[in-house]
């Protein structure tokens, strides 16, 4: 029987149960990264709340993804850093941002460096939550009261929070440019600190997650349309974190396919899903989730610090091993394969040759699920016009 991605990612997370979180009691006190998480049950009165660990001091690595693959930072100590987060909830209208508390959550997410916090729940905070949409975080309780610190506010996020006038999409980019990291970016965006006044309302995290890929990768396709074709086929290639990643970009103008497997990770599955646009993007929603759009950015983001169009089809394999973490874990993976020199091939047919026993899987099994690259494997060379009519 075949099953969608859906489906499998819940069956996988779910194997993450026997994973425990620190305990702690119902008061806590400790630095929080600045780390806030907005959830989307019941919306639109959701379950808002701060993140924070019961140490002190500087935490702001167990909320910088874009720190822990160049850091080598191991899986498991990934994991305990997600762990050591405590997520506290508390219900509020999205678009309620005079409410105090909203008003503290804008203050973490601003701020420059780890916030001194005082929380107290309503019970033992418990359990965890994994997700190929988030990042991890540990025991999670209602909590009734919450007391931060002053802290000094990122300055190029404080610019974007008085300027009512500046619309959301357009500060995401503005950031974007200024090099702020992804995570502070979406932070800022999901606690409703840009867009005009009346505009402004909190979103979810896994929604704002997606939100700032889509803003920013589609705003880079616009500039990586007007750049020359690469005249050569190149395969960037990365590893980390019980994934293998193969980027082919192609000769051609812009077309993008992202297939990933997941090669017996439970047991002795291998499940393979892919997903593809041609010169624009999708009009729907990836059925693949925010992966497709995380990978996406980070592609078109590599082509534009060169200034150069390229198609592209990315190849990703987890194995054994592998736990959710979040797309982070796609975004990351794919910048740091574009960092990576490139290895060229004169045709289609040698990018097929040398690909086809980097993977535990056949390639077979890959070009069988997508689009594009089922196309890339013919034997005959192409320049795949035949999809942009």
């Amino acid at each position: 029987m075949t099953i969608g991605k859906g489906e499998y990612l819940r069956t996988l997370t779910a194997a993450t149960s026997h994973m425990r979180s620190a305990p702690v009691g119902t008061d806590l006190s400790g630095s929080s990264p600045p780390s806030v998480f907005i959830g989307s049950s019941q919306y639109p009165k959701i379950y808002a709340g701060p993140m924070i660990a019961p140490v002190h001091g500087d935490t702001s690595i167990m909320d910088r993804p874009e720190e822990w693959i160049p850091g080598n930072v191991l899986q498991d100590e990934i994991i305990r850093y997600r762990l050591s987060l405590v997520r506290g909830m508390h219900q509020v209208s999205i678009s309620d941002m005079d409410n105090r508390f909203t008003q503290k959550l804008q203050e973490i997410a601003l701020s420059e460096n780890s916030i001194e916090s005082e929380a107290v729940f309503a019970r033992e905070p418990s359990g965890f939550s994994f997700s190929e949409e988030h990042t991890p975080f540990g025991p999670s309780a209602p909590i009734q009261h919450l007391e931060i610190e002053e802290q000094r506010w990122n300055r190029d996020l404080e610019t974007v929070y008085y300027d009512t006038d500046l619309r959301a999409a357009d500060a995401v980019i503005d950031l974007h440019k200024k090099n702020l990291p992804f995570s502070d970016i979406q932070k800022a965006f999901s606690v409703g600190v840009m867009g005009t006044k009346r505009g402004r309302h909190l979103v979810p995290t896994r929604w704002s997650i997606t939100a700032c890929d889509t803003i920013i990768g589609n705003h880079l396709l616009s500039q990586v349309k007007k750049f020359n074709q690469i005249d050569t086929w190149r395969v960037h290639e990365f590893s980390s974190l019980h994934n293998r990643y193969a980027v082919i970009l192609m000769p051609t103008t812009w077309q993008y396919e992202w297939t990933e497997a997941f090669f017996r990770v439970l047991g002795n599955e291998e499940m393979v899903f892919s997903d593809y646009e041609l010169n624009t993007p999708k009009k729907t929603y990836s059925h693949l989730g925010g992966c497709f759009y995380s990978c996406k950015m980070a592609v078109l983001e590599g082509l534009a610090q060169k200034q150069e169009q390229a198609g592209a089809i990315i190849l990703r394999e987890a194995s054994s091993g592998y736990v959710p973490l979040g797309v982070f874990n796609v975004r990351e993976n794919v910048r740091n394969a574009m960092k990576k020199p490139p290895l060229e091939f004169e045709d289609n047919t040698a990018v097929c040759s040398y690909l086809s026993d980097k993977f535990t899987l056949p390639l077979s099994r890959f070009s069988q699920a997508g689009v594009l690259l089922r196309d890339l494997g013919r034997k005959r060379q192409t320049v795949l016009s035949e999809f942009l009519t």
